[in-house]
């Protein structure tokens, strides 16, 4: 019998998304499950109350939670550090390590070092948020010396609203940013349906597609110790070894 393979995942309270499609990744690995722990999260803008869903002692109380049933490894699936500022996944994890024992990444995180690994510095970005997320996304990754060379956004707030976007939305935005021949293009919001569209549409464009459900997946089973090529249709990134 194989080991067993347990994800922990912190999940905001009112994503739909994140759980069956992480869920669904694993099925190709029968000795891998996922378990969840849910925090308050409802809305995404650059307001107090907003920055407040995000207080690290939340997540770490749902971390300690997810740490009751021994995981490998426990991964924020999230995007906030997009506009938090990268430093507050990277204190996140070192916190959850401490507290818990439990090796942490998160989705931003993972995507930055697919980016540093790959070389890439101009990117494409695909969110449903709101106009001044958007900027303010852009700007920490240009800071950071990744170029955002094209961009699309639907201007909402309401993190449940997400899910209902639906996936020709999404993929009318990818091809759209696709336009400006970035040399990847990330979906950046695990409350949106990318990750099923990841493969198809690299098929299509010739551009690999980083959705950040997946990057935290990926990262959690690199952590882990999973060969990941064994997870296939999801995207090239499973494909990657470094």
């Amino acid at each position: 019998m194989k080991k067993l393979v347990r994800l922990g995942m912190l999940t905001p309270s009112s994503n739909t998304i994140l759980e069956p499609v992480t869920s669904a990744m694993l099925q190709d690995l029968p000795e891998s499950s996922a378990h969840f722990a849910r925090f308050p999260v409802t809305e995404i803008a650059l307001s107090d109350s907003a920055f407040a869903q995000f207080d690290e002692l939340a997540m770490l109380k749902a971390a300690a939670l997810l740490a009751d049933c021994r995981p490998n490894t426990i991964g924020w699936n999230g995007t906030s550090a997009g506009w938090l500022g990268f430093d507050t996944d990277e204190r996140l994890c070192a916190a959850i390590e401490a507290r818990t024992g439990v090796k942490a990444c998160t989705s931003v995180l993972a995507l930055n070092e697919i980016f540093m690994h790959k070389g890439i510095v101009r990117f494409g970005l695909v969110t449903p948020y709101c106009d001044n997320v958007q900027t303010q996304i852009a700007d920490n990754y240009r800071h950071a010396g990744f170029d955002c060379v094209a961009e699309r956004h639907l201007d909402q707030q309401e993190n449940f609203s997400f899910s209902q976007i639906s996936a020709d939305d999404i993929r009318r935005m990818v091809r759209e940013v696709a336009t400006a021949k970035p040399q990847a293009i990330t979906i950046f919001c695990t409350n949106l349906r990318g990750a099923p569209l990841a493969a198809e549409l690299e098929a299509e464009l010739g551009i690999p597609i980083y959705d950040t459900v997946s990057t935290v997946v990926w990262k959690s089973l690199r952590l882990a110790g999973v060969d990941t090529s064994r997870l296939t249709g999801w995207g090239s990134l499973f494909q990657e070894n470094f």
